[in-house]
């Protein structure tokens, strides 16, 4: 299973280095220039960077995992991304 939005800012390498430095603490994460990789135990997310904003896209087993994997980033987004206040929609899809 799969869901993906686009967080529109100009913002995007900033948010992207923040959330996989944060995560990077605490579970596998990878960061190359304008993308990274957050594998969380319930589920992964793929992000980059570029001039329209920050592209996430999440894969999990199934819808539970999937749910959880949009909450805690979204969450944490949020949190870094205040001042922009996020309104991110996610669009869902069985392809993982």
């Amino acid at each position: 299973m799969q869901a993906n939005t686009v967080f529109t800012t100009q913002n995007a390498p900033r948010y992207l280095g923040t959330l996989c430095k944060h995560f990077g603490h605490k579970v596998p994460v990878t960061l190359d220039a304008g993308s990274g990789r957050i594998e969380l135990p319930f589920g992964i997310c793929i992000l980059s960077a570029d001039e329209v904003g920050l592209r996430l896209t999440v894969t999990a087993s199934e819808t539970p995992a999937l749910n959880k994997t949009i909450e805690v980033i979204t969450s944490h987004l949020e949190r870094f991304a205040f001042r922009e206040n996020p309104q991110l929609t996610w669009g869902f899809s069985e392809d993982a």
